[in-house]
């Protein structure tokens, strides 16, 4: 059978992992289900906000100009403010927050991962499904990571502080 040209048999698998991945999701909505504190402060003060916190607009500014909708520059720059980080590096580990864009190549990302996970900083994957290997990508870094990772479609956030090995699809 054949819908639009295109056997039902190709778009059925895309489909169900779509919607298996919207349900996964759904748990965590608002923060319900979510069973750690910073994590659930992290949604309720910084995921669910539309305006910016009150204080520096750096990143802000920076991720807007790298090409970052305007959403996910606010969120990025409510994170910062609301963990209290000082400083920020765009696809460089050498700062408390590190935002690792998608023009990044896969080595260099790791590395920065790598690194920023030596030193204990936060890094912002940004785009973690524009693509299958983005994908891949992402997969690895979080089946390898040792503390909590938060990916909200937008961006995969990997904090490398004394959480446990936890990770959450919001």
């Amino acid at each position: 059978m054949k819908i639009v040209g295109h056997p039902i048999s190709f778009r059925l698998p895309g489909r169900v992992s779509e919607l298996r991945n919207r349900l996964s999701r759904a748990r965590y909505f608002r923060g319900h289900g979510v069973h750690s504190p910073f994590v659930y402060d992290i949604v309720r003060s910084v995921f669910m906000r539309d305006d910016l916190l009150p204080g520096r607009r750096d990143l802000y500014e920076a991720l807007l100009t790298a090409g970052v909708s305007r959403r996910r520059a606010v969120q990025l720059q409510n994170l910062m403010i609301h963990c209290g980080y000082t400083t920020f590096g765009l696809n460089r580990a050498d700062a408390e927050f590190c935002v690792a864009t998608c023009g990044l190549p896969r080595p260099a990302t790791l590395a920065l991962v790598r690194a920023a996970a030596e030193a204990g900083h936060t890094v912002a994957l940004m785009s973690p499904y524009d693509g299958c290997e983005r994908q891949a990508l992402c997969g690895q870094i979080i089946a390898g990571h040792a503390s909590t990772t938060v990916d909200n479609r937008g961006y995969l956030l990997i904090f490398n502080n004394h959480l446990p090995k936890q990770h959450f699809r919001i």
